[in-house]
């Protein structure tokens, strides 16, 4: 037998025919031949209904937090505030990283996502990573070339 599959519902109403079965009087072994469990899970779900009445057969709720998932509007949203720029959210330089990136999803989301998560939204939202210049955007090739002739020559020590 393998881990139950299904909806909350359906394992409910499992966990419900059960203990049906129970109290119509077959034996364990029975109903958990007729359910497809094994036998500790439906003494486990007797025990629940003798402690508590049916509120011991209900689903519980599932266990985590928040869906870590963003969806395609708050990947929008996601990408206009990256458009501002790190500076714009309170950091040092105008570098973006993965950290600072998850950190802006968090403060704007209330979501917190790994650094690789990070990456696939980055990727889904036809992002990719760049290297920043090195070099001004807007350099005068000629002033540099000028600057090296010229005055470098001038300053530097003369040697004898």
């Amino acid at each position: 037998m393998t881990r139950p599959v299904g909806t909350q519902r359906v394992l409910e109403a499992r966990r419900r025919l059960a203990v049906a079965l129970l109290r119509l009087g077959h034996s364990v072994s029975e109903v958990a031949q007729v359910v497809d469990v094994w036998p500790s899970s439906v003494y486990r779900w007797k025990d629940a209904y003798e402690a508590d009445g049916d509120a011991g057969l209900t689903s519980k709720p599932v266990k985590g937090g928040p869906s870590t998932k963003l969806s395609d509007e708050q990947l929008a949203a996601l990408a206009a505030l990256l458009e501002d720029g790190p500076q714009a959210h309170g950091f040092d330089t105008d570098l973006w990283t993965l950290k600072r990136i998850a950190a802006v999803i968090e403060q704007e989301f209330g979501v917190s996502v790994a650094q690789t998560t990070v990456w696939r939204y980055l990727q889904k939202m036809g992002w990719s990573c760049q290297k920043p210049e090195r070099r001004a955007l807007k350099r005068d090739a000629n002033a540099v070339r000028r600057w090296k002739q010229e005055t470098i020559p001038a300053i530097e020590k003369k040697r004898e």
